[in-house]
């Protein structure tokens, strides 16, 4: 069926809901976008699915919502009786029509005669990811785009182990889904019918008390922040988001009482009408947050995005200013406080174990080494750390320490499979009041790391490539990079090579050895500088990212390799 018959179907069909009806005949006036909307079907990435609101089948909407849940019931029936009978947990956060979806998706399960357990309001990310183990469903489905622009919604599922569904598994339910020829005609209870029957039933508060008892346990020396918890001042704006939800009781109960929430970024607002962005990896997104911490006069700055999954971070400078950290640095600062915390205490376990993904820094590598702690390195997307974390519990191998991505998502403890802002905001406060009780500010702490392990820096490039034409140009690019490797960038030579959709890591010398990662579209080259370049398409966005990583003797220095090998990618991308 092509784009235009779809169209049609829905065009013509009397089950389309009145107001995405009323969106279509505006949508027809404009024949790009409404071909954008029809021509392929939301696909699931690294994260779920993700898409603009409205009308069509490339649009997030109450169709597409159903589509996707049916497919996952009829996934949930090939899984036996059991499985079927522990029910799917649901959250959403603080976008247009996420409370509509997850009740429609809630709707959508009854009608198979699945339970759902639906949060009474909105909740972040991690907390569902902490639902499903909690009420040990079968799955779960967060409502949510995460840190896209207010016109996006999405839809993650999670699997039984409280991941994002991994690919197997994603895969089978995306077959489902595709089985599904027209979603207007996808039977759903009402709500009132699925309460009725015991098919929707509403959480809250138990769960939340469940959580932030975990959330407690993150803390690794109480006799500090009992010290210091009255004399750190933090700012914490939720940029309109979930996060205020349970931050502000996390950062109360471990100790913390001179944080304030900004008051405008602090009310949950589907438009993000303050930022640009809703993404704590802006600078933009601190606005607000530099402006009362300069009044307050602020030891931290912190900001979640709308589901509270990511969080971002600006320090204080010795001039009074305040500079935004990368999702790197954070991570860097993160791993180094844990490891000698925990060796401080005598508590850092001998299989002590970090984890990132392929495209994140290689400081925390040199600080993990340090220790004597090992770094794993996975996939890009927070459900193979959570997989990584699975193993580990299983065969007794490692310890799980912490695990990160350069895309600001950390996770501490592993009672959540997800990256979680809450644990980090914790964790960050704690690490804050470590510094001041030595007259020192995080700045001077990741001045310090740096003198210590080297002046790494990096940068994530994102070209933005939309629509069905953007889709063709981004799979061309990846097949110009694989099929005419570069053997050299900014003049540095590259090394070796890794193709992780190969699964082949070769070297100039025509060594081959075989990746133990899963398939994925990235490739990674490593220069005769230590220098790396990777480059992939998003999982959840119409965009290739190229992510450099460099070390060098001094800021400028790796500044300045950065700006070089920059360059080079843009010469390459026209």
């Amino acid at each position: 069926m092509n784009w235009k018959t779809t169209y049609e179907q829905w065009a013509t069909s009397d089950l389309l809901e009145e107001n995405l009806k009323k969106q279509l005949v505006e949508l027809a006036k404009d024949q790009a976008k409404l071909e954008d909307a029809f021509y392929t079907p939301l696909e699931f990435g690294t994260a779920g699915m993700r898409g603009i609101l409205g009308p069509g089948i490339n649009r997030m909407n109450i169709y597409t919502v159903r589509q996707a849940t049916e497919g996952l019931a009829r996934f949930m029936e090939t899984q036996g009786e059991t499985n079927k009978q522990r029910g799917v947990a649901i959250a959403y956060d603080s976008r247009h029509f996420s409370p509509e979806f997850a009740i429609e998706a809630a709707c959508t399960l009854a009608q198979h005669g699945i339970t759902s357990y639906v949060f009474e309001s909105l909740r972040p990310t991690p907390e569902l990811s902490f639902a499903v183990r909690h009420l040990n469903a079968f799955t779960g489905i967060m409502i949510t785009a995460s840190h896209n622009p207010a016109d996006y919604n999405g839809y993650k599922v999670y699997g039984e182990d409280g991941g994002q569904m991994p690919p197997a598994h994603a895969d089978a339910l995306t077959s489902f889904v595709r089985e599904i020829e027209n979603p207007l005609e996808i039977p759903v209870l009402s709500e009132q019918e699925a309460k009725d029957q015991g098919l929707l039933k509403i959480i809250g508060e138990a769960v939340d008390t469940a959580y932030l008892a975990e959330v407690k346990t993150i803390t690794i020396n109480q006799a500090l922040i009992d010290e210091m918890g009255d004399q750190l001042k933090l700012v914490y704006t939720p940029l309109h988001g979930t996060g205020r939800m349970l931050g502000e009781r996390a950062l109360a109960q471990a100790g913390f009482h001179k944080f304030v929430i900004e008051p405008t970024q602090g009310q949950a607002d589907p438009n993000f009408s303050t930022v640009k962005s809703p993404n704590p990896e802006e600078i933009s997104a601190f606005e607000y947050a530099i402006a009362l911490g300069k009044k307050e006069g602020a030891d931290l700055l912190i900001a979640t995005d709308p589901d509270a999954d990511r969080l971002g971070a600006a320090v204080r400078l010795p001039d009074g200013e305040y500079q935004v950290l990368t999702g790197n640095q954070i991570g860097a600062i993160l791993i180094h406080y844990i490891l000698e915390a925990h060796k401080e205490a005598q508590t850092l376990p001998a299989n002590a174990a970090v984890l990132k993904s392929i495209v994140s820094s290689e400081l925390p590598t040199a600080i993990a080494k340090s220790y004597g702690v090992e770094m794993f390195n996975v996939l890009t997307g927070f459900k193979f750390i959570a997989e990584k974390i699975q193993q580990f519990e299983e065969d007794h191998s490692h310890t799980f320490m912490f695990g990160f991505e350069e895309s600001y998502g950390y996770l501490v403890k592993p009672f959540v499979r997800d990256k979680d802002a809450i644990q980090a905001l914790v964790l960050f406060a704690e690490v804050a009041a470590y510094y001041k009780k030595q007259g020192k500010t995080v700045y001077d702490a990741l001045q310090m790391i740096f003198e210590t392990y080297g002046y790494y820096a990096e940068k994530t490039i994102s070209v933005t490539m939309s629509g069905q034409e953007g889709a063709t140009k981004i799979a061309e690019l990846m097949k110009t990079f694989r099929e005419k490797a570069p053997t050299a960038f900014a003049g540095v030579a590259v090394t070796q090579t890794e193709d992780f959709k190969k699964q082949t890591k070769v070297s100039t010398d025509g060594a081959i050895e075989k990746l133990t990662t899963p398939p994925s579209d990235v490739l990674k080259y490593v220069l005769a500088d230590e220098s790396w370049i990777a480059v992939r398409p998003s999982g959840t966005e119409p965009k290739i990212k190229f992510y450099i990583g460099v070390k060098s003797e001094s800021t400028k220095a790796a500044d300045e390799k950065i700006a070089a090998l920059e360059n080079a990618i843009n010469e390459i991308v026209g």
